[in-house]
């Protein structure tokens, strides 16, 4: 008997640094990030493959980019993914920083 899919439920996990979006209470996918100053870096968004075509990682990208401006930051996104999000999404345009070779230089020191 197959059960009816929970509506999918977007948490922050503050001590990986990342939002995760859950499906009954399975993690579907993430995007993470990493705080510099005001501005909250995200780097990687994914979803697993069990759980491709049913718009999670815009709704998690979404949400969390609600937090973010609910926290007072800025957006700097590395992410292709949050990069495409933002330039179809209006709304959050006025979270973007851009990109900057400083940037990218200080997150992978980050990520090493």
């Amino acid at each position: 008997m197959n059960r009816p899919a929970t509506t999918p439920v977007v948490v922050h996990n503050d001590a990986k640094s990342r939002y995760e979006i859950l499906v009954d209470g399975e993690r579907a996918g993430l995007t993470a990030y990493r705080d510099h100053g005001d501005q909250r870096v995200f780097y990687h968004t994914e979803v697993d493959d069990a759980f491709a075509g049913q718009g999670l990682a815009g709704r998690l990208v979404e949400e969390a980019l609600t937090d973010v401006r609910a926290g007072g930051k800025r957006v700097v996104p590395v992410c292709t993914y949050v990069a495409r999000f933002l330039q179809k999404h209006e709304e959050f345009a006025d979270l973007a920083d851009p990109v900057t070779p400083d940037v990218r230089q200080w997150l992978r020191g980050e990520l090493d």
